[in-house]
This record gives structure tokens, sequence and C-alpha cells, in this order.
């Protein structure tokens, strides 16, 4: 398959649905913007975190993705 396949693919989609309510709800959480949220996702990589989790995080409700993307965020800030 190729990667054009791959981000056409339903989990491909839902992926990206969980990354936006994680986005979302962490930006409302924190008092920032999407913009400020998506560019402190990108510099720490959590967007690719929550792909790689995406297996047990799609399962979870929406907090406790917020709640991995802080930790994620923490974590790496040390």
């Amino acid at each position: 398959m190729t990667s054009v396949e791959n981000r056409n693919s339903p989990i491909w989609r839902d992926e990206n649905l969980l990354i936006v309510c994680t986005v979302e709800g962490y930006a409302h959480r924190h008092n920032m913007t999407t913009r400020e949220t998506l560019k402190l996702f990108r510099e720490y990589g959590v967007t690719g975190a929550i792909r790689q989790c995406y297996g047990t995080l799609h399962t979870q409700d929406i907090d406790e993705t917020v709640y991995f993307a802080e930790d994620y965020i923490e974590a790496r800030r040390k």
C-alpha cells in the first residue's frame, strides 16, 4: 500500500479525528489557541505518539488522550 492509500484509510481518518479532538481539548484546558497547541504538539512530536498509541487511546475517553498529551510533553520538557 502506498502512503497516499494509507492516508485515505479509515484508520488514518480515525487517528486524525482523535488528534483533532486532543488538540481542541488540550487548547481548551490550557487556555491556548488551536494554532499554539498545534505548534506545541509539533515541537514535542505528540501527534506521532498519538498515532503510535492509537490502538489503546481510541478506546479511552478523550480526556485520557489529553492527559496522555500533557504527560508526553511534560516528560520531554525535563
